[in-house]
């Protein structure tokens, strides 16, 4: 309301000089019987520094609420921007994972940035634009109306084309936005994948072939912002035939009347500025329609964001970190990704509180789909998975992940310090916290040895560490956490056997006194499990312990022997 009054009084002063014009041609024409000197002003030459003291005063106004409306509307368009991408980015965070497993990150971004961004340049001029040129009709066809009624109406004679035209630009130039905004999201998803993948495109050589896939995706968005140019830039030169009109019809009708003395030569000056200061703006109409369009191709793209409805609704059940056991039970659990296609059969496990568990089985078998069930990323599509006897489905979200904590093979550092990323479940954490979960995690040594210790930069997903330092420091970080549930996916898959050493005795520490859910590929890190399951196609093919497992010759027996050498797990010709 604030910024649409500073607009409204900035435009009514900027059309009070053709006023002062008229009265100035009206002092020097009609001399003691000018319209001023009917206000008490009878001498020429105070009448004239009335109205030079006028004019200071008036163009001081204009310039003051220009500025004003100005800061104001800039700052709202910030503000506006501000708040709509964080209550997006908020609602696409509490989406659930599937829903970013079907989308790209890049066009994710081009709605978050580009599509925010375009919102934010209509209301820094385009909302501006429109109030003032709102303004100018009112204001204007009042004055005409006031001095001449019979030549106001041609003055107005080219407006409702204009908007008629208008009407039907919008109509025509929104699908073609609708195009741009969808095709720079694809465009944006193809780079951030790239960009992403940047060392296996050099390792493979494949630049050329990349920079033809950008080009060929920046050809389209260069083809659809074509289209759209095209028939943008028609809209401004047609108006302006049309304004000529009712500014050619004024000129002359006025003219007319003035020369037969129906009409002061006061008047008739007020009118021919005035005609231009009305008809003129609305040549913009054309550019701020653009604008007005292009934001709300964008705004579309940011409510049918905001109107996903998250696939995952939270339970209402509470459960304080501090009074979770840690018992797990899956009972009868079966899940797929896909209608018609299990990954997990009817799978029944019960893991006590406090035991180490550990779960195996041959590529595909359905063990990582197990965490994501368990940190609820999924929902079970059959049967009940329980945390301390209460159903996942039914506990607030934020608890079932604050209860557990994950180390994965797949190491997600953040861009910051390495203190940074081991507090990154304990922001408020003290040096020494971090330092000691460090130590526990034999991260500390090598923290020491980098450039700046704890306060070296990893880089983009940790990418200036090896893969057994990231391992470490997401060690470390599960350390400081300290979680009732703790689950390790893979975490020693994919080190050197030094690396791995060290990160067993981390784990053998930190999996003591809570419950700890192993996922290995390696077997020699379970042996000691308190317990293991073995997986076949998602579903509970053996069960028991190391010892008795290998007695079984099944299943668990045949991996063993393929690790340790006993077997050899393909035909050598």
């Amino acid at each position: 309301m604030l910024a649409s009054t500073f607009s409204v009084l900035n435009k009514t002063f900027d059309l009070a000089p053709p006023l002062l014009i008229g009265a100035a041609v009206d002092v020097v024409v009609q001399r003691e019987n000018s319209f001023l000197a009917g206000l008490g002003f009878p001498d020429t030459r105070t009448q004239l520094i009335v109205l030079a003291a006028l004019t200071f005063l008036i163009w001081l106004l204009e310039s003051l609420f220009e500025y004003l409306h100005s800061v104001v509307w800039r700052n709202l368009a910030q503000s506006i921007q501000h708040e709509l991408r964080i209550d997006t980015y908020r609602h696409v965070q509490d989406l659930e994972l599937a829903y970013f497993e079907d989308r790209s990150t890049g066009g994710l971004m081009a709605v978050l940035n580009d599509d925010v961004n375009q919102l934010e340049r209509f209301l820094d001029a385009g909302a501006n634009d429109l109030l003032q040129v709102s303004t100018t009709v009112v204001l204007v066809g009042a004055m005409f109306f006031a001095l001449a009624p019979s030549v106001a109406w041609m003055s107005f004679l080219p407006v409702p084309f204009i908007l008629w035209g208008s009407v039907r630009f919008q109509r025509r130039i929104a699908p073609r936005y609708a195009a741009v905004r969808d095709q720079a999201g694809m465009l944006n998803a193809q780079l951030a994948n790239n960009l992403t993948g940047i060392a296996t495109i050099k390792s493979f050589t494949a630049e050329g072939r990349e920079v033809e896939r950008i080009q060929r995706e920046s050809l389209f968005y260069q083809e659809a912002n074509r289209k759209a140019i095209t028939l943008s830039s028609a809209f401004s030169p047609l108006i302006r035939v049309v304004i000529l009109v009712g500014f050619t019809a004024t000129l002359l009708a006025g003219g007319f009347l003035t020369l037969e003395g129906n009409l002061a030569v006061g008047a008739y000056s007020v009118m021919v500025f005035l005609t231009q200061r009305l008809l003129w703006p609305l040549t913009r109409l054309g550019q701020t329609f653009d604008l007005y369009q292009r934001a709300m191709a964008s705004t579309n793209r940011i409510l049918d964001l905001l109107d996903t409805k998250p696939g995952l609704p939270d339970g209402p059940v509470p459960l304080p970190r501090s009074e979770v056991e840690g018992r797990v039970d899956f009972n009868r659990v079966s899940f797929g990704y896909q209608p018609g296609f299990p990954i997990i059969c009817e799978l029944s496990i019960g893991i006590p509180p406090g035991s180490t568990t550990a779960i195996v089985g041959a590529t595909g078998a359905g063990k990582t789909t197990l965490i994501k069930l368990l940190l609820r990323f999924y929902d079970v599509t059959a049967g009940s998975l329980q945390l301390d006897g209460h159903d996942l489905r039914d506990l607030r979200l934020r608890d079932v992940r604050r209860a557990i904590g994950l180390v994965s093979q797949d190491v997600y550092l953040f861009h910051g310090t390495v203190r940074e990323n081991i507090a990154y479940g304990r922001p408020e954490a003290s040096t020494e916290e971090i330092v000691a979960a460090a130590r526990i995690a034999e991260a500390h040594d090598f923290i020491l040895d980098l450039p700046n210790g704890y306060e070296t930069i990893v880089g983009e997903r940790g990418q200036k560490l090896s893969g057994g330092q990231r391992q470490r420091v997401s060690i470390a970080r599960a350390v400081l956490d300290n979680p009732p549930v703790l689950v390790l996916d893979e975490a020693t898959s994919s080190v050197d056997n030094e690396t791995e050493a060290a990160i067993q005795r981390s784990l053998e520490r930190i999996t003591r006194d809570r419950t700890t859910i192993v996922i290995a590929h390696r077997l020699s890190t379970i042996r000691h499990a308190d317990h293991i399951y073995v997986l076949e196609r998602g579903r509970l093919a053996e069960e028991g312990h190391h010892e008795d497992l290998l007695a079984s010759e099944g299943i668990y027996a045949g991996l063993w022997k393929v690790q340790t050498g006993e077997a050899i797990p393909w035909h050598v010709t």
